[in-house]
């Protein structure tokens, strides 16, 4: 079966594999979009499978309309929401890389029944308190507060605009602070030399997580994108073992 692409409300791009459920659903990171390879080897592995498989850009990403500086973790993840709910039906596994993985933390909170599983790559909830407020110098905190956007250095690229909403609205998204239910298996990758999601941070979040089925898997010389060859092989065996 060919993949079909649309726009949700002319507005959120997406593309989707038809096939046997329970569904795949593929949530990426900050700035990042459906055309990265993690998304791609997902999706020509699940059509390998017969697996039905969505993935999207959320507002301000890849081929989505608006400005990446207008949006928050609130708005990804109401936008995440909004084409899980009109293109997939019945049981889904959520796969959230890095940003993804808190997108996928609050869409889980939201649609409980209807989760099958939850695998994490890197995943980061709550970074933008956790992570990124406390490496802030007291200059770039003032400045973020005063300006409404600093641009930090990336490795990946330009430099990384973080807005001050986007700051403020992750304190109000948090998913760390108390117990989180996810009935379902949930299986989270990390990379022990990921200079962007610490490897403990994995460990904070599997603390948090209440079920019994949680297997964390250190990788370690993964970075933060696990997009090698081997990575993605591992995904696509975590992947496996959800569906059998």
């Amino acid at each position: 079966m060919s993949e079909e692409t649309g726009r949700l409300d002319g507005r959120l791009a997406w593309a989707r594999l038809p096939g046997r459920g329970p569904g795949v659903v593929f949530l990426p990171g900050y700035r990042s979009d459906m055309q990265g390879s993690k998304a791609l080897a997902l999706r020509d592995h699940c059509a390998a499978r017969g697996q039905a498989f969505l993935r999207l850009d959320y507002s301000g990403h890849g081929e989505s309309a608006g400005r990446f500086e207008d949006g928050t973790i609130g708005q990804w993840a109401a936008d995440a929401l909004a084409v899980f709910d009109a293109l997939t039906t019945g049981p889904q596994i959520l796969v959230g890389s890095s940003m993804g993985g808190w997108i996928g933390l609050l869409l889980a909170r939201q649609r409980r029944e209807r989760l099958a599983g939850f695998i994490g790559l890197a995943p980061a909830p709550d970074f933008s308190e956790l992570l990124m407020w406390p490496s802030f110098s007291a200059e770039q905190k003032q400045a973020v507060m005063r300006e409404g956007v600093i641009h930090l250095p990336s490795q990946y690229g330009e430099p990384t605009p973080v807005t001050r909403a986007l700051i403020e609205d992750g304190r109000h998204q948090s998913v760390l602070g108390t117990p989180l239910d996810l009935p379902c298996p949930v299986r989270i990758l990390q990379g022990m030399a990921d200079p962007d999601v610490p490897w403990r941070h994995a460990l904070r979040l599997v603390d948090t997580l209440t079920g019994g089925d949680v297997r964390l898997h250190l990788i370690k010389d993964g970075d933060h994108r696990l997009s090698r060859p081997e990575d993605l092989r591992l995904l696509a065996e975590t992947l496996d073992s959800l569906l059998v």
